[in-house]
């Protein structure tokens, strides 16, 4: 069984639609997945054992040039892809009038998705020949495992959500896995940010752990802001500027993640490391961390300064204990 899925971003939500994966891999006779993703996060699909074919789609690049020659060239050669061969099944579950209109309808096959009142953009279900109802008021993990349910035709096994790539970084464990935290300390919204003051007052506080405290960054701005954490700590290291896979393996190898609402985070979760998320606008009942060994503080008032750093302080020893 040869089947598409539309998930191009982002990151988060890419993650939280692998145990989605792995119900159909355990439940159907060898399905075979080709998955549409975003050039930035397109590593992440080749890490679970179903996917055979990764296919990086660029919209968030190409709508800066959409006419431009070169940029029309590529859009031809992906719909030249997507279009090689007939799926049994579509799954759109991204659920957005772009991706249905600019990916879904292009692909050859029976198409499905979320109906009109299931879908994130509701008028994208006129693009599906099978439309689905999922209910909202559940996490989005859940959303996703009863969306390809429904769209394969099986069950949804009984069993906790599996991300099912932890076997990928298996063999690639590090002696020092119980030495270093990871402080997550990136994201790309503001209101989601927790005040580098109270990162310093949580990093100080970890000095008498004997750990080492590694900070992941992206842009030039995380880069300036993890130079700022870091500064007159001799156990703290601002890591280079690292591909997914060399994050995902920096992650395994921790003892621990502190970390805000960010696409990294839910990486961690999926690699069922211990992690401490701090949240303030974001409904972490419905699109937080999902999994094993997750830990969620929330702000009293959504405004991420009411999480101090002792409140953090506190969680963070129980699980280093």
């Amino acid at each position: 069984m040869r089947i598409l899925i539309i998930k191009t971003s982002s990151m988060g939500d890419v993650i939280q639609t692998l145990p989605a994966l792995t119900d159909s891999m355990l439940t159907l006779p060898n399905p075979r997945f080709d998955w549409v993703v975003e050039e930035d996060f397109s590593e992440i699909p080749g890490w679970h054992p179903a996917v055979h074919k990764v296919i990086p789609v660029a919209l968030r690049r190409w709508r800066k040039n959409w006419f431009s020659h070169k940029i029309r060239q590529e859009r031809e050669k992906f719909k030249h892809t997507v279009q090689l061969n007939k799926y049994d099944a579509i799954i759109d579950a991204q659920g957005l009038i772009k991706s249905a209109w600019f990916i879904t309808r292009l692909a050859k096959g029976i198409r499905h998705g979320g109906d009109f009142h299931s879908a994130k953009e509701s008028l994208s279900s006129l693009v599906y020949d099978k439309r689905h109802r999922i209910h909202k008021k559940q996490h989005a993990v859940e959303r996703m495992r009863l969306l390809f349910s429904k769209s394969l035709n099986y069950s949804m096994p009984q069993m906790d959500a599996n991300y099912a790539i932890i076997d990928f970084f298996s063999n690639q464990a590090s002696q020092d896995s119980k030495k270093n935290l990871v402080f997550l300390h990136a994201t790309t919204q503001k209101n989601k940010h927790w005040p580098e003051k109270n990162w310093r007052r949580l990093i100080s506080s970890m000095d008498v752990n004997g750990l080492n405290i590694k900070l992941p960054w992206g842009t030039n701005d995380e880069w300036q802001r993890a130079k700022r954490l870091a500064k007159g700590f001799s156990y703290v290291e601002v890591l280079p500027k690292l591909s997914l896979e060399e994050l995902a393996h920096i992650l395994i190898n921790s003892r621990a993640v502190v970390s805000v609402d960010t696409g990294l985070s839910h990486l961690a979760s999926a690699l069922n490391q211990p992690n401490i998320t701090l949240y303030g606008p974001t409904n972490h009942e419905l699109i937080g961390n999902y999994g094993y060994n997750q830990i969620s503080l929330c702000s009293s008032d959504k405004h991420m300064d009411t999480l101090t750093a002792s409140m953090v302080q506190k969680e963070l020893e129980k699980v280093i204990r």
